[in-house]
């Protein structure tokens, strides 16, 4: 099993965030997100928001932390890559 998290970077609703993805399955990913407490709102298309606090969480948990390039690149060699439609990307 393994799960990437890359470091919470990412700004939203006035906090940062990680993402956190496998590169074995949806399943594996769902499985350990339940597993640390991430509600299934958090999922989009191919990953989980985690919010910085729970980042550390999801370390001691057994996620691999991993730069955020690398975790794109590992997704997409997996084929659990899912892109936003060119409509979700210019929603309001």
């Amino acid at each position: 099993m393994t799960v990437y998290i890359d470091p919470p970077t990412w700004p939203g609703h006035g906090r940062m965030w990680s993402h956190l993805v496998s590169d074995a399955s949806y399943g594996e990913l769902h499985a350990f997100a339940e597993s640390i407490g991430c509600p299934p709102r958090a999922f989009e298309r191919d990953h989980y928001d985690v919010p910085s606090h729970r980042y550390d969480d999801a370390v001691r948990a057994g996620a691999t932390e991993i730069g955020s390039k690398e975790l794109v690149r590992r997704l997409t060699a997996a084929g659990l890559r899912r892109r936003k439609k060119r409509s979700e990307a210019y929603e309001v």
